[in-house]
């Protein structure tokens, strides 16, 4: 019996809440009217499409996938929870969050140096926006809000990366033969 592969949905859920999110970082919309559709976002696609999209990797044996997208789904539930639903903490320890967050993905991103160089590229855009958006929220403006608007663009350039791969992969099964390289 052959499974679909699950990875194409759980890319295009972080690529759609990443691509979102990071609009509103760069500063393109107005965040305190168009958060809470990002966030619903976040918490509808991006935690619940990855989150599947990773338990349906652990039957076809994909420990990177079933780790990674579990992980990632999860994160957006944490995310789309505080800022919708609990009341907000400090910056700076948002600033650790998405830190950790930063270091979490590097350590993850080891793991695609056996695979393809788009995947190598999410992860290196991802662990890099991440960092940056954390420190935006520890260091005093106007840095810290440059390094927002920063974060933003390099999580825009994730997306992209992760929409390029779940598309790949759905257009080369399709046809049956590589139609977009990875």
């Amino acid at each position: 019996m052959k499974f679909a592969n699950p990875a194409p949905l759980g890319l295009f859920g972080f690529a759609t809440t990443t691509w979102l999110l990071s609009m509103l970082n760069a500063g393109w919309f107005p965040i305190v009217k168009d958060l809470p559709l990002m966030m619903a976002t976040a918490f509808a696609f991006g935690g619940v499409a990855q989150f599947i999209a990773g338990l349906l990797e652990y039957p076809r044996g994909n420990t990177f996938g079933f780790v990674a997208f579990t992980s990632y789904g999860s994160f957006w539930f944490a995310f789309a929870l505080y800022i919708e639903a609990l009341p907000r903490g400090e910056l700076a320890f948002q600033g650790a969050f998405l830190i950790v967050w930063g270091v979490l993905t590097a350590l993850l991103g080891i793991a695609t140096l056996k695979l393809n160089r788009v995947l190598q590229g999410v992860f290196a855009t991802l662990t890099v926006a991440f960092i940056v958006l954390g420190l935006s929220h520890l260091v005093p403006e106007p840095t810290g809000g440059m390094l927002h608007t920063l974060g933003g663009y390099i999580g825009m350039v994730t997306a992209l990366l992760a929409a390029y791969q779940a598309t790949a992969e759905v257009v080369n099964e399709v046809h049956g033969r590589v139609v977009m390289p990875i």
